[in-house]
C-alpha cells in the first residue's frame, strides 16, 4: 500500500525542512534517510564518502534505503538516492514520490561547500554537473514535481499537499 510520501531532489532544495512540516501536518512519521545512513554506518556522510568513495557511499545508501520498512511516513531522501535502483524501487512501491525542484542558480547559492556537506559527487564536479546528471533520474522516479523556487517552505509544503491530492485522483 502506497501510504508514504517520498521526497527526492537535489541537496539543499529543502526536502528535510519541508518533510518535517509535512509530517506534522499529515500525522505521519518523519524519516531522513541521510540520518539513517549515518546511524547505520557510524560515520558522517562526508566521512563515508571519503573512506569508501562515491560508489561505496551509493552502495551503502542503496542498501540502507532498500531495507527500509516504513508505513505512513514522510521520507526525505538524500539527493543521491536516485542512483540506487533497489532503493528507488522500494520507495516507489511504498509511496508517492514527490520531486522538489529548484533553479540551478538557487542551488548553487545554497551549496557553496559540496564536499563539507557530504554531497555525493565525483572529484571536480560542479553543482551544475550534479544537477545535469541527476535531472533525468528525478524525472524518471517522480510521481509529481514541486517547484521550490520561492524558497518559502510553507508554499513548498502547500504545493506538496496539492500534488498529493492530484496523484490520488
Amino acid at each position: 500500500m502506497k501510504n508514504n510520501v517520498v521526497l527526492i531532489g537535489m541537496p539543499a532544495v529543502g526536502k528535510s525542512t519541508a518533510g518535517v512540516i509535512l509530517a506534522k501536518l499529515t500525522g505521519r512519521t518523519f524519516i531522513d534517510t541521510d540520518l539513517l545512513i549515518q546511524q547505520r554506518e557510524g560515520a558522517l556522510l562526508r566521512e563515508i564518502i571519503a573512506a569508501r568513495g562515491v560508489d561505496g557511499f551509493i552502495a551503502a545508501e542503496n542498501a540502507c534505503i532498500a531495507s527500509l520498512d516504513a508505513q505512513n511516513a514522510v521520507i526525505a531522501t538524500g539527493g543521491s538516492a536516485v542512483y540506487g535502483a533497489e532503493a528507488m524501487r522500494r520507495l516507489c512501491d511504498d509511496g508517492t514520490v514527490i520531486w522538489l525542484d529548484a533553479p540551478l542558480g538557487l542551488l548553487e547559492k545554497r551549496l557553496c561547500d559540496i564536499r563539507g556537506r557530504g554531497v555525493v559527487a565525483h572529484p571536480g564536479s560542479t553543482v551544475a554537473d550534479i544537477y545535469a546528471e541527476r535531472l533525468p533520474l528525478y524525472e524518471k522516479y517522480a510521481d509529481a514535481r514541486v517547484d521550490c523556487a520561492s524558497g518559502d517552505v510553507e508554499k513548498t509544503v502547500a504545493a506538496i499537499v496539492r500534488a498529493l491530492e492530484k496523484t490520488k485522483k
